[in-house]
């Protein structure tokens, strides 16, 4: 066999394998301590129970390696790699949600919280992660409340007379108006970060002893500040669960069906549970060396790293990881299987919610393949659409006109796959010529192949409904059935107070009077929030551009014209309306600009006025 004589030649020293089809596409990549005895191990005999990795090697035609001098530049190959080929059977995050945390930099005068995305080694201290920034600002919003830190910038805060609202609001020490000293501010600060990591009662007992120094001297209402200090933070302690001694760690557990491998992650700060999220993947092969590919990927998105990461099964060669772990992260990163107490309970909790998740999961998914059934007994489709697309148009009087393309597969939005279009045939108001336009460029083969969907779905009624079956059948598209959906209209009548919507109408081409759709059925909702995805990602598109074309300056569509010149104009004549009033003599007169520039500012902003005109008419008024 020509791949057993390939994988002889393998050196038995750190590298990483790529296993290709015969077209030469990359199946896979992963990397090895042995490179020869790894591969080895995927041909096994016809009885070896990993039937995953028996299909992929009846695809694999090619295999090709890349050695490494140690297993921790292994790794860091494997993970480019994958993000450069996006092999089919590694595992794939590209689409996941960034992760939000905390910065507060000890070093400035008076520090202050920031939301970040990324966590750099740049001496500042991070707290979180916070699934999203709305959360991030919640947490930021309960501790002004105890810590009163600064919000702003300190020159912005300078430059204002007296101290802003917050420091009204006993949420601001205002340091900007010498309200705090730096010592007491710098106090504040460390008694927040030991907030935001979990050592509640580590603050307590400093600012508790504050207290009582503050006490002695006689300063009263100093001590009286570090006593409501020290009572929300009680407070705060005692609604707070702790679940697990020590301080800070990440704990995974997973539950697989088949190919469909669900992981759950626990974020433990400071003891305490601070939050958890769930992944689900299509992995098909053995599960140890999937959680070691998704360990690889998922920290390699600029993730917090905490110095402890708890695994329900152990993975192949965990010393690399924790090596790269630890070089990012700037600290010792240790990787764990607990076997008891407080931390194996803790994978238990999270395989429990990563079942919980998969059974969830599963029932969603159930009924969206029963609305899905619904939707094509309604339509007199030939099978449930797996493939939604839908189409809308959005102008102003036929001004800045765009399209939108919204994709949904199996009932869920599939954003990578929207699509934008800027019209540029129609230029009145007709809003059919722009929907054929659209639809013209979608199934004309201009654009990147792509599949065509089970089912169209265009905003509007029987009118943008012949438009897509008249371009369908133009283009000889087969296959793809149409439906028009025109939103609810208001009805009112003069003598009654009350106002009435007309019911959603959906329509099929060759018929005349709306389908029969109960109101609220799941079925008719699914193509509703299709329909408002479709609007507001067309709605989105047009305010962008109405903007960008409301606050550009004619000047900046001038040749020669950067934005030195367009300052020196603005600045001579004092607003765009007078540089439109000015000659061309006046215009050369501005420093800087020259005769051929201003030659080409004069024709930009006069187009009806050619310059030999002008000419004429200053000798006939001479």
């Amino acid at each position: 066999m020509i791949l057993s004589d390939t994988i002889n030649n393998f050196p038995n020293s750190p590298g990483v394998y790529i296993m290709k089809d015969e077209k030469g596409t990359v199946l896979y990549v992963g990397k090895a301590r042995d490179l020869k005895k790894r591969v080895k191990s995927y041909f096994k005999p016809a009885q070896d129970a990993r039937y995953q990795i028996r299909f992929l090697m009846q695809r694999v035609c090619a295999l090709e390696y890349i050695v490494t001098d140690t297993e921790k530049e292994a790794l860091i190959l494997e993970n480019t790699l994958i993000k450069q080929h996006r092999p089919r059977y590694n595992i794939n995050l590209r689409d996941d949600k960034t992760y939000f945390s905390l910065r507060m930099d000890m070093k400035e005068e008076f520090p202050r919280l920031s939301i970040v995305r990324k966590v750099p080694s740049d001496g500042a201290r991070y707290f979180g992660p916070y699934s999203s920034a709305v959360a991030a600002r919640e947490v930021m919003k309960q501790l002004y409340k105890i810590f009163p830190l600064r919000h702003y910038p300190m020159e912005a805060c300078r430059r204002r007379n007296r101290p802003c609202l917050f420091y009204q609001m006993k949420q601001c020490a205002a340091p900007c108006h010498n309200k705090i000293t730096a010592e007491e501010y710098m106090a504040l600060a460390e008694g927040a970060a030991l907030f935001l990591e979990g050592k509640n009662t580590e603050i307590a007992r400093m600012f508790r002893t504050k207290m009582n120094k503050a006490s002695e001297e006689m300063q009263y209402e100093e001590a009286a500040r570090y006593r409501d200090l020290v009572r929300y933070i009680e407070m705060t302690v005692e609604r707070q669960k702790v679940v697990a001694r020590g301080g800070d760690s990440d704990v995974f557990s997973f539950c697989r069906e088949g190919d469909d491998v669900q992981i759950a992650l626990l974020h433990i700060r400071g003891g305490a549970l601070t939050g958890s999220r769930n992944f689900c993947f299509a992995w098909e092969m053995e599960t140890e060396e999937g959680l070691a590919s998704f360990l690889n990927e998922y920290y390699g998105q600029g993730t917090p790293i905490p110095p402890e990461i708890l695994l329900p099964i152990p993975i192949p060669e965990p010393d690399a990881l924790e090596e790269l772990l630890s070089e990012v992260s700037g600290k010792r990163v240790r990787i764990a299987v607990p076997q008891r107490g407080a931390k194996l309970d803790m994978v238990k909790l999270a395989e429990k919610n990563a079942l919980t998740a998969a059974k969830e999961r599963a029932a969603k998914e159930g009924e969206t393949t029963k609305v899905l059934s619904e939707l094509a007994d309604k339509l007199a489709l030939p099978a449930p659409p797996s493939r939604i697309e839908c189409y809308d148009i959005s102008n102003i009087q036929g001004e800045m006109a765009v399209g939108s393309r919204v994709v949904f597969v199996d009932g869920k939005a599939q954003k990578s796959l929207y699509r934008r279009y800027r019209i540029r045939e129609v230029l009145q108001s007709d809003d059919f010529g722009m929907m054929r336009e659209v639809l013209s460029r979608r199934f004309s083969g201009g654009e990147e192949k792509e599949a065509f969907p089970d089912l169209i779905v265009v905003d509007g009624g029987i009118g943008q409904l012949n438009v897509l079956t008249s371009v369908l059948r133009e283009l000889d598209v087969s296959g793809v059935q149409a439906a028009g959906l025109a939103k609810s209209r208001v009805e009112r009548e003069m003598e009654q107070a009350e106002i009435k919507r007309s019911e959603e109408r959906v329509f099929l081409p060759g018929r005349k009077n709306p389908v029969s759709m109960r109101q609220n059925s799941p079925a008719l909702l699914l193509l509703a929030r299709i329909r408002d995805e479709a609007h507001r990602f067309a709605i989105t598109y047009h305010k962008a551009i109405r903007s960008k074309k409301i606050t550009t300056s004619e000047l900046e569509n001038v040749p020669g014209i950067g934005p030195k010149r367009k300052k020196a104009l603005l600045m001579h004549f004092g607003s765009l309306r007078k540089v439109q009033e000015a000659s061309l003599a006046e215009l050369e007169a501005v420093p800087g600009l020259g005769g051929s520039a201003a030659q080409a500012v004069y024709e930009r902003l006069h187009p009806a006025v050619p310059l030999s005109d002008q000419s004429d008419q200053s000798d006939q008024s001479d």
